[in-house]
């Protein structure tokens, strides 16, 4: 069994060019879009609206009530079944986790490591988001992210993209921290003989750029899963023929209604993509709701999830 990633040096060129763009989107004000740059200047407003709804749900005696809502974690084991799936890897289990924002709830670490502990699986795989803001510095959450990888020990390896909370310094973490970061380029897992391939890309909600495009448009033959912070790329993931899409952010909603309605999402590619599983042109696409929160730590009527994913040979 094998998993790995070729760099070439122009593959290493790529990387070097993308942390210097990156860096400077960071610095930037805007949100950088496939439709073009917004401003992010509506973030204070929704941070004040927050801490409001915060107040209010306190005065009404609802607030510990999400807060506990917030770290009840459930396991989501959805099965897949493809026909081009190489027969090796019939039954093979990928760990999703997504959206940990591990500093947003005391010891989180410690809840998601005893959710995992019984599991089994082959590789493990994170769709972004591990931090509360999304800038500064992030060095508070190194040893509680440390803590969950050095618990989780796959054959094929912790597999990581970055989320809009995240900064492309953590790139120079990924020995630390026992993680490899994936940034639009693709891995390759072998098995018996037989491989599949899984391109992760940089986040598109903020730091949208053509070198995640061009990642997922790389000519590759075989079975191929895309791991995407949102759904945003899912139309050139699946004119590209991957067979998987997996993706986060969204919270699921976070809070929602009693029928599970979201209320609020930060993204508008419509409500099938929300959570859980969606088709999007043949392609298989899973939208996790995150284990984690942001903004506000509650949660209602939208439990935080990991997820163990079986593929199955059809």
């Amino acid at each position: 069994m094998k998993a790995s990633i070729y760099r070439t040096e122009k593959d290493k060129e790529r990387r070097i060019i993308w942390a210097a763009m990156r860096a400077s989107l960071e610095a930037s004000r805007f949100k950088y879009k496939r439709n073009g740059k917004k401003s992010k200047s509506h973030w204070t407003t929704f941070e004040h609206l927050l801490d409001f709804f915060g107040f209010a749900l306190k005065l009404i005696g609802f607030y510990e009530k999400g807060v506990k809502n917030a770290s009840d974690m459930k396991i989501e084991e959805p099965v897949f079944y493809f026909s081009n799936l190489p027969d090796a890897f019939d039954g093979f289990r990928i760990l999703n986790m997504s959206d940990f924002h591990i500093d947003s709830l005391s010891n989180h670490e410690d809840n998601i490591i005893r959710k995992v502990a019984p599991l089994e699986y082959d590789v493990a795989f994170f769709t972004g988001d591990y931090r509360k803001n999304i800038s500064g510095s992030f060095k508070n959450i190194l040893g509680p992210m440390k803590k969950i990888a050095a618990s989780i020990n796959p054959p094929y390896g912790k597999w990581a993209i970055l989320g809009n909370h995240d900064s492309y310094l953590m790139a120079e973490y990924e020995e630390d921290l026992g993680i490899n970061l994936i940034v639009n380029e693709t891995l390759e897992l072998e098995k018996e003989g037989q491989k599949i391939y899984v391109t992760g890309t940089d986040d598109p909600y903020y730091y949208y750029s053509e070198q995640a495009v061009f990642a997922l448009e790389k000519p590759l033959e075989g079975f191929k899963i895309a791991m995407v912070h949102t759904s945003e790329l899912r139309d050139i993931a699946a004119q590209n023929g991957y067979n998987l899409y997996l993706c986060g952010h969204t919270h699921g909603g976070q809070i929602c209604l009693p029928n599970g309605k979201a209320i609020l999402t930060h993204q508008y590619e419509g409500n099938k993509f929300v959570s859980g599983i969606w088709n999007d042109n043949g392609m298989i696409g899973y939208t996790n709701r995150g284990c984690g929160v942001s903004g506000i730590p509650v949660r209602f009527n939208c439990p935080p999830e990991i997820t163990l994913i079986t593929l199955k040979k059809k």
